[in-house]
């Protein structure tokens, strides 16, 4: 018994300590797993239902997480569409979740090589600063493809700072810290 508390085995039982507790709190967001209501684990696909307005017709472009398959988004130039992005856990629809805790979550859709308008007509629930998350948009088509390899970079930002839905460089949208929830790339075509 005496050998069980000595100095030498009291330092390297909380040297132990230390480590677990350093390793289990250095995985967690700002120190908590409860915080985070949407770990970036459990997302696994972002889905676009893009609508062209004038014909009526929806198409679902399905970006799966860790895949490495990029969709295409075929647009016409002059055309309007309204886009709907949701979220998905396995089989399940986690983009009420995103709904529920809009104050602590923004779009950003970044068109690099590409000149289309976002309008984020997500209705009246709006976050708290007044500002919409942009589950629904509004995207007006100048030039589908204004240069080589169009894309649309979509990133979900979690608890950030502030918002801005203006445009700032090719992104619509940008924000003042928080962390990227889940990011999706889909090509963009004529």
């Amino acid at each position: 018994m005496k050998n069980l508390f000595n100095t030498k085995n009291i330092i390297k039982l909380l040297a132990v300590l230390f480590i677990t507790v350093t390793a289990v709190t250095s995985c967690q967001r700002n120190g908590s797993a409860e915080e985070d209501d949407l770990p970036q684990e459990e997302l696994t696909n972002i889905l676009l239902l893009v609508t062209d307005e004038a014909a009526g017709t929806t198409q679902t472009y399905d970006y799966s997480i860790g895949a490495g398959g990029v969709p295409t988004i075929p647009l016409k130039d002059g055309k309007t569409y309204t886009v709907q992005a949701k979220f998905k856990n396995g089989n399940e629809d986690a983009t009420q979740e995103i709904i529920d805790a809009k104050n602590e979550h923004f779009l950003i859709f970044d068109f690099p090589k590409s000149n289309i308008t976002v309008e984020r007509i997500d209705g009246s629930d709006l976050r708290s600063d007044g500002k919409r998350v942009g589950l629904r948009t509004k995207w007006t088509v100048v030039k589908a493809v204004d240069g080589t390899a169009p894309l649309l970079k979509l990133t979900l930002i979690h608890s950030p700072q502030s918002v801005n839905d203006a445009k700032s460089g090719t992104a619509w949208g940008s924000v003042v810290g928080g962390e990227t929830d889940a990011q999706a790339t889909y090509n963009l075509s004529n």
